[in-house]
């Protein structure tokens, strides 16, 4: 591969790195390079949304496959850090829920000192990147843009019955979690379109590729960013086998994720001094919060089996059968078991009556989801998880030597800060009042895990052995004003202490949203192309 130099070169073709390419090269006059470690987006385990049981929990294709330290928190355990390694990043390998989450969230950060990111601010960006197939004319949502947001074609039947149960234990059935109030059960909207995942690649890159402008390079593992001075002017990459420099005219921008990110900040100079001296790393600037604030939705997998075994997914050779003639069904129509993004209803309640700002994430999937489907079970059975969305406990990404090849040391610190058990355990108790509602009778069979749910160390030891990441890691290059010495970043995205660098993914993120995190970063791209079209 020659050397080679654009205007834009972006680190990782993941939710904001493509948002943020398909933006910038909307201009014929400004060059765009995205590099992505993975492969291409092509294998049908991506465009088939079941594909994820096959990609996901073993690590066989297109994922990072991280694990954490070992979890205080989960008695010692690792937890399972899965990331999109292929184009698309994690929109490639996720449930594909689109979720904006909550407009006190956005206000949130705005308030703490980052301009232009409120609310009010980005609902014009979310509507401007949506092309929904489940509203029209509606407010909250576009209908003209890049990514196809679609309700599943062949929900479980069982879905109505827990909604059903939701309403019966006082939950009200919302018609849509992305629009005027979050609060209430509904079914989810996906990122799919004709029965297929629409991932962030197919959005933002795939609808451009006769671009001349816009190159996308697969296969490129980034060691570091490269400086004059301080002004980063391109970056050094494997490929093949071969380290190449991709230089840039004008910025670097790294979009590898709450993970990526970071450490590549410190394997180019930026991070905590003492830190990267411990590595050998020269310091090119001391930012300390580079890394810091880490934060993850934590969620419990409360599991029952099921006598309705043809309307869930399950091992059985019945469930086989099913799963076979649903791989036809899928190749023909386009509907069927194949079409599922497992996540089938979602909702948001509040464990201490706040439904404007709901703490806890409602997912009804019709399967035996156990350690990430890591741990199987014979036979059928449902799940719910009860997901802690706004924890107090941070953790960190560090580096475990100067390899640029290996993994960071991920450490989400899950239930280091008590109150975050002691919601984690009222939400998990009120996702069980619902399944033991009457609604959830012709499909209730026997717990998979049984306890007593009313004995708070019982619940809490439940908790501990069973809960894991919800896949949502954000804050490692956090967004904040100069008075933060924590801050990785300004309100532009810009790394501090440095020019023509910006980090532009979840990772900058001053606190963790309320729901899935891949729409808005998808949004935080759009943001950041915004910003730099007016100079910011």
């Amino acid at each position: 591969m020659a050397a080679q130099e654009f205007d834009y070169v972006i680190v990782g073709g993941g939710s904001a790195g493509c948002a943020l390419a398909g933006r910038l090269s909307e201009d014929p006059g400004t060059t765009v390079c995205v590099l992505e470690a993975g492969g291409a987006d092509s294998s049908v385990f991506v465009r088939a949304p079941l594909g994820i049981i096959v990609m996901v929990p073993w690590g066989l294709m297109n994922s990072w496959h991280y694990f954490t330290t070992p979890q205080k928190g989960f008695g010692g355990r690792k937890g399972f850090q899965p990331r999109g390694k292929v184009l698309g990043g994690s929109s490639s390998i996720n449930a594909m829920v689109y979720t904006r989450c909550n407009r006190n969230d956005y206000d949130g950060w705005a308030a703490g000192g980052n301009p232009g990111w409120s609310y009010a601010d980005l609902l014009p960006l979310f509507k401007r990147a949506e092309n929904s197939h489940c509203f029209t004319d509606n407010e909250y949502h576009g209908n003209n843009g890049p990514l196809h947001v679609s309700y599943l074609r062949s929900p479980s039947p069982a879905n109505e019955a827990f909604r059903a149960a939701c309403v019966e234990k006082g939950i009200p059935l919302n018609p849509d979690y992305n629009g005027a109030s979050q609060f209430g059960i509904s079914p989810t909207q996906a990122t799919q379109y004709n029965g297929e995942r629409w991932n962030a690649a197919r959005a933002y890159l795939h609808a451009n590729a006769d671009r001349k402008n816009l190159t996308v390079l697969n296969g490129c593992h980034t060691r570091k960013v490269l400086f004059e001075g301080k002004t980063a002017v391109g970056v050094e990459v494997r490929r093949d086998g071969q380290v190449h420099q991709i230089r840039a005219r004008k910025e670097v921008i790294l979009s590898a994720g709450a993970f990526g990110s970071p450490q590549l900040l410190m394997l180019s100079g930026i991070g905590p001094a003492a830190h990267l001296q411990q590595h050998g790393i020269a310091v090119l600037h001391d930012l300390p919060g580079v890394g810091q604030n880490l934060q993850d939705h934590v969620t419990s997998n409360l599991i029952y089996r099921t006598p309705r075994w043809k309307d869930t997914v399950g091992i059985s050779v019945r469930g086989a059968w099913e799963i076979i003639k649903a791989i036809f069904q899928w190749r023909k129509e386009r509907k069927g078991w194949i079409t599922t993004c497992v996540s089938e209803s979602n909702g948001f309640i509040s464990t201490c009556g706040n439904p404007d700002h709901p703490d806890i994430q409602l997912a009804f999937l019709p399967s035996i989801v156990d350690d990430h489907t890591r741990k199987t079970h014979l036979g059928h059975g449902y799940t719910l998880h009860t997901t802690l969305m706004r924890p107090k406990s941070r953790g960190s990404v560090t580096l475990q030597s100067a390899d640029p090849y290996q993994a960071p040391a991920i450490d989400p610190g899950f239930f280091t800060h008590p109150d975050d058990m002691a919601v984690a355990i009222k939400g998990a108790r009120m996702g069980f009042e619902i399944l033991e509602a009457k609604a959830m009778a012709p499909y209730r069979g026997k717990r998979l895990h049984p306890f007593d749910v009313n004995d708070d160390k019982a619940m809490e030891a439940f908790l501990r052995a069973t809960c894991d990441t919800e896949y949502h890691p954000v804050g490692t290059c956090k967004m904040g004003p100069d008075t933060d010495p924590m801050a990785v970043v300004d309100a532009q995205l810009r790394v501090r202490g440095v020019q023509a660098l910006r980090v532009v993914d979840a990772s900058i993120m001053p606190a963790l949203t309320t729901g899935n995190t891949n729409a808005p970063s998808m949004v935080i791209g759009e943001k950041a192309a915004d910003l730099i079209r007016a100079g910011g």
